[in-house]
């Protein structure tokens, strides 16, 4: 879980993470939406990847990156569980004397 709150951190990510909600999308059309260069895109699509939040797949000779909807859900159960809220089950309680 710590590489999924650490991918999020960056707002770079997190923007692309909120385009990849839309659909599947090319490396090429992700960096288009950025003025940064090309390894610096892909050292963030890495990091996503590696937190297990998108998932990518050679289309022809580029790829394209999809957002993984289960390891998205997780993160956000465990927030609203932090926060008290959600249908995310609780850690049991320590029983004090």
């Amino acid at each position: 879980m710590n590489l999924v709150f650490k991918a999020l951190s960056h707002p770079v990510r997190r923007s692309i993470v909120a385009m990849l909600r839309k659909g599947p999308m090319s490396s090429g059309d992700i960096a288009a939406a950025f003025d940064m260069a090309w390894p610096t895109i892909t050292g963030h699509l890495n990091a996503l990847k590696d937190a297990g939040l998108v998932e990518a797949e050679k289309d022809g000779t580029s790829v394209r990156y999809r957002l993984n909807i289960s390891a998205a859900e997780e993160a956000v159960a465990f927030l609203m569980h932090l926060m008290g809220s959600g249908a995310a089950t609780p850690p049991p309680r320590e029983n004090k004397p």
